[in-house]
């Protein structure tokens, strides 16, 4: 009896045992399961709070300020995204401060001295975030003074390019208190800041008076216009900053389609905020010799910075340079390609000249030089001679088989055949040309040899048809006749009609050409209010931003006919001097660039459309004028806390409200 009561005892100790086990494996499994929801397995809920400033030395607007040194403090630790692109001092330091980011602090050690009674701003932008979620800490800018006040206006605006109005990113954009032109020139600049990807700017710290504002892609360093090739803008408004209360609505969002609230908040509405500084570079006058080329042995290439009416004066000093160049210069004659005319100078490896030109002095006066240049064929005559004989016996092999076998051959290689580039081919519009091309100089052309046929729809025949053959310059050709909507055409030329400097001919020629009808196309009739009077080179774009017709116009109304179906954008530029092309500023006569506008619409035409637009060119302020499909400079995607809550909220199945 005793043993049994022994085994009752153990067995309700074990049922005891048993039942708290089962307890605590529940109590387990409950505490498991909201701990999932709870989110502690992926990490729990995310970081979605920016870093706090939480002090500073000297303090945030202190006045009476002597040290170089700041330090800012923040509640956690914190990471600067390229302060050196980023961070912007006011006044601009001639030496470049030291900016670091130290766990939960930030240091900026100023180089330059201290100036008295001034307004320092450490303007951050958004280039502060936490470390670990990359939340941003906004537009962030600290000030102190060296005086006993703050200077508290601001300005802002844009920076576009003058020719194109993208935006131009990180250019400095600066103050003058000194209104007059020469400032730019001979002062740092007072107070700056920097484009974002959108171009935009904001000055801040800035005391009550009047300004003139530059921007300067400053390559020295000295914040001030010194060298040609820095692109600039200027204007001649003078500015006087204010400010005015004001109220903007903030919206606070649930999620990515639900409003939480929209808050009314005052702000104080700092003024100007709407400076558009158009960008440009100026035309570099200094004339040198950029680079001499070689590249082909039957031509070499001298390349100027600048061009000039008197083209260099060549005497050979290993050879006769006596009519020994066909001279080909572009349009600006600053890139001039010399053709050798004798298959001897062409074989020559070595040509050692004496070039008098006219070079740019250090006192910035063209004068003519002489020098001494020295070009080698890339190509050795000796290699080219083997790679020739290498080719005919390659041919002479082949002649060999076709002889074997009984089929044609030549005994004779024939000479090296004339490559012609014929634009366009195929389809054409009415109102195109036809170009001839080559990649080497083309002996004069004798018309007779060539021919242009029609062929009308429902008609078996081929018509002779008339021509011009106009000469563009030595390699190019074109070919004017009257393209007739829906007809075919035959272009046609016999074997030899076209001859190189260098022997080479073309083969007989046949490419055929079809004028796409009339109902293949949309026309477009603008009118360009405001212009009227004024002269305006209108020019319709494709999707890429590359002109596909161009028309000027004097009063205002731009005709575009034979357009294909598809998207089109407007860009007018006005054409002050009448010169059918857009011309740059230069600081110094006071010029500022043409003026450039884009219609922000986009023009859709489809077949047998005929549209009738307006535009006024003014309508809209330039920086918001170009479409975005066409803009090249796309703007960065603004650092926004990212709220990853909201999805792992949704994927608990849990509601998650904000902290607003």
């Amino acid at each position: 009896m005793i043993v049994n009561d022994n085994l009752n005892d153990k067995g309700k100790k074990a049922a005891m045992l048993l039942g708290a086990l089962s307890l605590v494996g529940l109590l387990v499994s409950l505490l498991l399961q909201g701990c999932a929801r709870m989110g502690n397995p992926d990490g729990g809920w995310y970081d979605e709070t920016p870093p706090k400033v939480i002090g500073a030395d000297p303090a945030e607007g202190a006045t009476n300020v002597k040290k170089k040194k700041v330090l800012i403090n923040f509640d956690e630790y914190i990471k600067i995204d390229n302060p050196t692109e980023n961070v912007v001092v006011s006044p601009p330091q001639l030496e470049a401060p030291e900016i670091k980011g130290e766990g939960k602090r930030i240091s900026v050690q100023l180089v330059d001295s201290l100036k008295p009674n001034t307004t320092y701003t450490i303007d951050f932008s958004n280039a502060i975030s936490d470390n670990n979620e990359g939340n941003p800490l906004g537009d962030y800018a600290y000030t102190f003074s060296t005086g006993d006040h703050i200077d508290t206006l601001q300005v802002s605006g844009y920076v576009i390019g003058a020719e194109d109005l993208e935006p131009v990113k990180g250019i400095l954009v600066g103050l003058y208190d000194d209104l007059s032109d020469s400032a730019f020139q001979k002062k740092p600049m007072l107070r700056v800041s920097r484009t974002d990807s959108r171009g935009h700017f904001t000055i801040k710290g800035i005391a009550p008076g009047k300004y003139r504002v530059y921007a300067l892609q400053d390559a020295d360093g000295n914040y001030m216009f010194n060298q040609k090739s820095e692109m600039l803008a200027f204007n001649r408004d003078i500015i006087e900053p204010s400010f005015k209360p004001d109220t903007r609505q903030d919206t606070i969002w649930t999620d990515s389609l639900h409003i939480a609230s929209i808050n009314v908040t005052g702000y104080t509405h700092f003024l100007p905020d709407d400076i558009c500084l158009r960008a440009f570079n100026e035309i570099l006058t200094t004339r040198y010799l950029v680079k001499s080329d070689r590249t082909d042995a039957n031509h070499f290439t001298l390349f100027y910075s600048y061009g000039d009416n008197e083209l260099p004066k060549i005497r050979g000093l290993n050879f006769n340079s006596d009519n020994a160049f066909l001279i080909e210069p572009t349009e600006r004659r600053d890139t001039i390609v010399y053709w050798l005319r004798d298959t001897a100078l062409v074989n020559q490896d070595t040509l050692r000249m004496q070039v008098t030109h006219n070079i740019t002095d250090t006192l910035g006066v063209l004068r003519e030089q002489v020098d001494t240049l020295q070009l080698i064929a890339k190509t050795s005559h000796e290699k080219r001679v083997k790679d020739a004989e290498k080719k005919l016996k390659t041919w002479q092999k082949e002649q060999e088989k076709k002889k074997k076998k009984g089929l044609d051959y030549d005994s004779v290689m024939p000479r090296e055949e004339l490559n012609l580039k014929i634009v366009p081919s195929g389809e054409l519009d009415p109102d195109q040309n036809v170009t001839i091309s080559s990649d080497v100089p083309l002996m004069p052309v004798d018309t007779a040899h060539i021919h242009l046929y029609s062929h009308p729809e429902n008609d078996s025949l081929w018509y002779a048809e008339r021509y011009e053959l106009h000469k563009i310059d030595n390699r190019n050709y074109r070919l004017l006749a009257e393209w007739r909507p829906g007809m075919e055409y035959s272009l046609e030329a016999d074997s030899a009609t076209f001859a190189s400097l260098y022997g080479e001919v073309s083969k007989k020629l046949k490419t055929g050409l079809k004028v796409r009808p009339n109902d293949a196309y949309a026309s477009i009739l603008m009118t360009i209010s405001g212009m009227s009077g004024k002269n305006v080179i209108a020019q319709l774009l494709d999707n890429s931003g590359k002109v596909v017709k161009e028309v000027y116009t004097d009063n205002g109304q731009a005709e575009f006919y034979y357009l294909k179906a598809g998207k089109y954008y407007m860009r007018a530029i006005v054409d002050s001097n009448n010169n059918h092309r857009w011309d740059t500023g230069d600081y110094d006569k006071g010029v500022e660039p043409e003026e450039v506008y884009y219609d922000p619409e986009i023009i859709e035409c489809r077949e047998k459309w005929d549209l009738t637009l307006t535009w006024n060119p003014t309508a809209k302020p330039l920086w918001q004028q170009k479409p975005e499909a066409i803009t090249r400079q796309k703007a960065d995607k603004q650092r926004t806390i990212q709220h990853k809550n909201l999805d792992r909220a949704k994927s608990l199945g849990i509601q998650y409200v904000p902290k607003i």
